[in-house]
């Protein structure tokens, strides 16, 4: 597949902009739902995970635990630290960066290279499979879950 261009740096800054408002809009839901507590651990893990996976891209040695013990707070004050982070690290990537290799070991210790695109797209499509656990277990617990997806945020003018 080496045939195959990676996506603009732009169209991943722009996924990490939804992803973004699409984490807000699920703990809010959380907040309001009073959140099922196994929501709770996949919304800190998003939050982690985030955080883990732009430490491999920097090569730094991870800040956060993968699954941590987060309540709403701690993971809307690392939801913004991540946000903030991101945009920084995505600011600066150019397209030429996108097919480089990146070492780094997984939570199981196992080593593994992957360029930066399939980062940034496991990055984005990791915290949609969580955000719709989420919603299942918010509304399995009789509440209305976040509306996450990615085309009603462009719809509504939430994403540039």
């Amino acid at each position: 597949m080496s045939d195959v261009l990676p996506p603009a740096v732009g169209y991943f800054a722009r996924l990490f902009r939804w992803g973004h408002w699409a984490n807000l809009e699920s703990l809010e839901s959380l907040r309001r739902s009073g959140g099922p507590p196994q929501a709770i651990r996949w919304m800190a893990h998003i939050t982690a995970a985030e955080l883990l996976w732009l430490a491999r891209l920097r090569e730094e040695p991870p800040s956060v635990p993968v699954w941590p013990d987060y309540d709403l707070a701690d993971c809307a004050a690392r939801l913004e630290q991540s946000s903030a982070a991101w945009a920084a690290h995505l600011a600066r990537l150019t397209e030429e960066d996108l097919s480089d290799g990146v070492g780094y070991r997984n939570s199981k210790g196992e080593f593994w290279t992957s360029t930066v695109a399939d980062i940034l797209t496991h990055v984005s499509h990791h915290g949609a499979y969580h955000r719709a656990q989420i919603a299942a277990a918010v509304r399995a617990a009789g509440h209305e879950p976040a509306y996450t997806d990615f085309i009603h945020a462009v719809r509504q003018g939430l994403v540039e």
